[in-house]
C-alpha cells in the first residue's frame, strides 16, 4: 500500500512541550500573583481548571481579559504595560505613536512579538515523530524537535571552551525533516559568538532517519533542554543579560501551559562548570543541576524538546546592544522579568511603620572607583531625620538573595558606576538610582533605568567633583573607571533630596505607606 501524506502544518511545531493537561497543580505554576490574569487568557482551559477546582488560589484572577503584549489578538489597552513617552525623541520619530511603538517594539514585549512573526521553518517534519527546526531571523531564536547534537570529537578536544564558535562540525547537528538548506543558510549573517545561533546551526544537516528510533543516540534527553550562550558569570550586569534574555525566550516560546516550568534542563555552551555568585537566579530557572559541555563530552545526544533562546549580544537585542529611543521609558517586558526573580527567590517588601525613605549606599572595595570622602558623605545624609541610611558592600562574602532583599528595601540606591548598580532592575517602582560618577560611560546605567522604569539621577557639576588622579588604564593610559573620587558633600546632599522628592511623591510609594499603615492598624485591633 501506498501512502500519501500531507506537510505538518506550522501549528504542530509551534505546540511546543506536549504535556497532557487533565490536573494542574497551580503551585507549580509559580509566577507572581499579578500575572496569573495574563497566564489564564493565554491559556484558558487552565483558567477553566482552576474555575473547577476548590483548591485553587488564583480564581479572583480568571476572566480579567488581560494579555503581556505579544499575542496576536492583544489589545494594546489590555496588554502587561505600555511605555510612558512623555520626552523628546530628538529627532528619531515624527510622532509620539511613532515613539511609542519603537520603544515597544525594541525594548518592550514587541520585542517578543517581533521574533514570533519572524519564526520561519528551516527543517520540516512530514510526519508525526519527524525532526523540526524553526527559527527567528538572523537565528536569534531558534526550537526544534528530536534533533541530534554530536558530541564525540569533544573527547579528544584538550582546550577549554568558552566563546567556540567551532563546537560543532559540519552534519553532527541535525534531525530528520525536510531541510531548506538556502533558507537556513540565508539567516546565517551574524557570526559572532554571543550574537546568534549561526556558528552552531551552519553545521546543521537533514538526516536519512529519525535518530531516536533508528537508536543513533548514546543519550536521549526527554525533558525540554534550553541551550545557553552566556556572557561574563562573574559580572553582575553580563550575567544579567544573559537571565533577562532567557526570560524573555520563555515568552517567546509561550505556546504551552508549562511556559514558566522549572523542569528543564540547561545546558551552557562551553566546558567550563558554571559557578557563579548569582547562581541562585539560575535556579529560578531550573531545578535540576546545569550541564555542561563535559556532560556530554564523547556522546552522541537526541533532545526530544530543545530551544536555543535569545543571546546577550545580538546586534539590535534586548539589555546590552538595546536601541533606547529618547523620550520614553518604562518596560514592562524588563518590569516583568523584576517581578518573576523577585518571587521566584522569595524576596519580601518589609513592611514600614513610618513615611522615612530608606537610603542604600553600595560601597566599593575595588582598587578603583571608590568614594574618597564617603564616611563625610554617610554622616550628612544620616544626619537628616527624614531618611534611613544604610552602607552596605555587596561582595561575595554576602549571599546574591541577601543582597537582593536590602535592594528591594531600599527607596534611593547610590553607588559609582559599575556593575553593581544592575541592582537598579530590583528597586521598588516608586525608587530612584543615583549614579554618583558615570566615569564618561554616559548612557549605560542611564538606560538601564529607564527601561526599568525608575527615576536616574546622576552628577551634573564637574567643578565639585575631583579625581584622586588622571586615571591609569593597564593599556589605554588615562581613563576616568580607573581613579578615585571626591565629592561635593552638599551636591550629594541637594540631588539625595530631589531623589527624595521624586520617592515621596510617586503614587506606588503613597499607596505602599497606606496599605503598610492600615495592616499595623488592624493588626493593633487583632491584638486589642
Amino acid at each position: 500500500m501506498i501512502h500519501f501524506f500531507q506537510p505538518l502544518p506550522i501549528a504542530i511545531l509551534s505546540y511546543f512541550f506536549i504535556v497532557a493537561q487533565t490536573a494542574v497543580n497551580f503551585s507549580n505554576v509559580d509566577i507572581p500573583k499579578e500575572h496569573m490574569p495574563f497566564y489564564f487568557s493565554n491559556f484558558p482551559e487552565i483558567a477553566a481548571l482552576c474555575t473547577n477546582d476548590d483548591e485553587c488560589p488564583y480564581k479572583d484572577d480568571i476572566g480579567k481579559n488581560r494579555c503581556w503584549g505579544y499575542e496576536q489578538s492583544c489589545d494594546k489597552q489590555y496588554s502587561y504595560s505600555l511605555p510612558v513617552c512623555n520626552g523628546d525623541s530628538k529627532g528619531w520619530t515624527k510622532s509620539t505613536e511613532e515613539l511609542v511603538n519603537r520603544f515597544y517594539e525594541e525594548a518592550d514585549f514587541g520585542y517578543v512579538r517581533q521574533r514570533d512573526r519572524e519564526m520561519q521553518i528551516m527543517c520540516e517534519p512530514l510526519f508525526k515523530d519527524d525532526s523540526s527546526l524553526e527559527c527567528a531571523d538572523h537565528l536569534k531564536f531558534c526550537r526544534g524537535r528530536n534533533l541530534m547534537l554530536n558530541f564525540t570529537d569533544l573527547a579528544t578536544r584538550k582546550e577549554p571552551m568558552r566563546y567556540a564558535m567551532d563546537v560543532l562540525k559540519h552534519g553532527q547537528i541535525g534531525g530528520h525533516c525536510k531541510l531548506h538548506e538556502k533558507r537556513l543558510l540565508d539567516q546565517c549573517d551574524h557570526i559572532s559568538p554571543l550574537q546568534s545561533w549561526g556558528p552552531e546551526l551552519k553545521n546543521f544537516v537533514e538526516l536519512p532517519n529519525r535518530p531516536i528510533e533508528n537508536h543513533n543516540c548514546d543519550v536521549i534527553v526527554e525533558k525540554p533542554t534550553f541551550i545557553l550562550k552566556i556572557d561574563a558569570t562573574v559580572n553582575m550586569y553580563h550575567h544579567f543579560c544573559d537571565f533577562f534574555n532567557l526570560y524573555a525566550a520563555l515568552h517567546l516560546n509561550s505556546s504551552h501551559p508549562d511556559m514558566f516550568t522549572r523542569d528543564v534542563h540547561i545546558l551552557i555552551w562551553e566546558s567550563y562548570t558554571y559557578l557563579s555568585n548569582f547562581a541562585p537566579v539560575m535556579e529560578t530557572f531550573t531545578k535540576h543541576p546545569v550541564w555542561d559541555l563535559k556532560t556530554f563530552r564523547g556522546e552522541t545526544v537526541c533532545f526530544r524538546n530543545v530551544v536555543f533562546p535569545l543571546l546577550p549580544r545580538m546586534i539590535f537585542g534586548l539589555f546590552y546592544n538595546t536601541p533606547v529611543v529618547h523620550g520614553c521609558e518604562s518596560s514592562g517586558l524588563f518590569h516583568a522579568f523584576s517581578k518573576h526573580i523577585l518571587h521566584r527567590l522569595r524576596i519580601p517588601m518589609h513592611k514600614r511603620r513610618n513615611n522615612k525613605v530608606h537610603v542604600t549606599l553600595l560601597s566599593r572595595q575595588t582598587k578603583y572607583r571608590r568614594i574618597l570622602n564617603e564616611d563625610e558623605l554617610l554622616k550628612q545624609l544620616e544626619d537628616n531625620p527624614n531618611y534611613v541610611v544604610k552602607k552596605v558592600s555587596y561582595s561575595h562574602q554576602m549571599s546574591f538573595v541577601e543582597q537582593l532583599e536590602i535592594t528591594h528595601n531600599s527607596d534611593i540606591f547610590i553607588g559609582m558606576h559599575g556593575s553593581g548598580l544592575t541592582h537598579l532592575l530590583f528597586l521598588p517602582d516608586w525608587a530612584a538610582v543615583f549614579e554618583l560618577h558615570n566615569c564618561e560611560d554616559e548612557n549605560c546605567y542611564k538606560d538601564l533605568a529607564r527601561l526599568r522604569g525608575v527615576k536616574y539621577f546622576t552628577w551634573e557639576d564637574p567643578g565639585k567633583v575631583h579625581k584622586e588622579d588622571e586615571g591609569h588604564h593597564p593599556d589605554m593610559g588615562a581613563h576616568a573607571k580607573f581613579t578615585n573620587y571626591h565629592f561635593d558633600v552638599e551636591e550629594v546632599e541637594a540631588i539625595v533630596k530631589r531623589a527624595a522628592d521624586h520617592v515621596q511623591k510617586h503614587p506606588a510609594f503613597q499607596e505602599f505607606l497606606t496599605f503598610n499603615g492600615e495592616s499595623d492598624e488592624q493588626s493593633l485591633h487583632s491584638e486589642l
